[in-house]
């Protein structure tokens, strides 16, 4: 390990000291460190160009994010596809992402000095939208996509099909397309179930639905999920991983399908997904 990447969240309360706390344990090594530098707002909650951390592809080994989900998310979105690990230390409040938290911080730094840690790939989703047949918007998303009405909006309706087949219309306040690694997110929270982050599909959960019964469904990540927005008078309005937000008309179309591009976490014998999922939502 000769070179560390650094993207902190200066926002976040913590992130001055334990910035210090890496640069002095990796300085004191001989680890050549890059900090993020603070430049301009992208919609991501970071002062940091795009361009600046796609340059880093063959300049470091693996890349520390220091903040929250949302730092980790808005990073993950930006080195998808460059096969870059990122390794998350969360200063936030959840931090479901974050492998380690900000106290534990120098067992995991000795481990990630000794190459003792997994590479997990971890899917993505593609998001088109399309009005009038031609495509206005493509988008990538690491925790989920949702389609959802306005904060004075009615009751939104949303035809949704799994590739050509209907499979049901959706009255409510939206719907959310996951990842399996954003289960643990919105999804969760509307009635989602929680899938275990190593496998590739898609989950398809109303929000407040304006039905009697109506569940979550799993779909192959083979397939693609079309959702057509059946409400003209209404708001409504596409968000990627709760951060990026795009305006819908009735009749607009929006394709979701796995990405072709991946995230790498980075992971520890020590802390597997159901030992996580034990300790950030106090599953006993």
């Amino acid at each position: 390990m000769n070179r560390i990447g650094l993207v902190p969240n200066w926002a976040k309360e913590n992130t001055k000291s334990v910035v210090e706390q890496v640069s002095s344990f990796f300085g004191e090594r001989g680890v050549k460190l890059l900090i993020a530098e603070e430049k301009e707002e992208n919609g991501v909650g970071l002062k940091v160009k795009e361009k600046e951390l796609r340059e880093w592809k063959d300049k470091v080994d693996i890349v520390l994010v220091i903040g929250g989900d949302g730092t980790i998310l808005g990073v993950a979105r930006l080195l998808a596809g460059l096969d870059i690990p990122i390794l998350g230390i969360n200063v936030g409040h959840k931090g479901f992402l974050a492998e380690i938290e900000a106290q534990e911080l120098f067992p995991f730094l000795h481990k990630i000095l000794d190459d003792e840690y997994e590479i997990n790939n971890r899917m993505m989703l593609k998001t088109s939208v399309f009005r009038d047949g031609q495509k206005v918007a493509d988008r990538l998303a690491f925790n989920d996509v949702v389609v959802s009405r306005g904060p004075f909006s009615r009751i939104i309706k949303l035809d949704t099909f799994v590739n050509n087949d209907f499979l049901e219309s959706y009255p409510g306040d939206g719907l959310i397309v996951s990842s399996p690694t954003g289960s643990t997110g919105y999804s969760l929270s509307a009635g989602g179930p929680i899938v275990n982050p190593q496998l590739n599909l898609l989950l398809i959960t109303p929000i407040c639905p304006h039905k009697l019964y109506s569940r979550s469904v799993i779909v192959s990540d083979k397939e693609k999920i079309r959702l057509i927005v059946r409400s003209r008078q209404a708001e409504v309005f596409l968000t990627v991983d709760g951060q990026i937000g795009f305006s819908l008309k009735g009749d607009d179309e929006v394709i979701v399908r796995k990405a072709e591009d991946e995230v790498q976490l980075v992971s520890f014998a020590d802390n597997s997904f159901y030992k996580l999922l034990q300790r950030k939502l106090k599953v006993t």
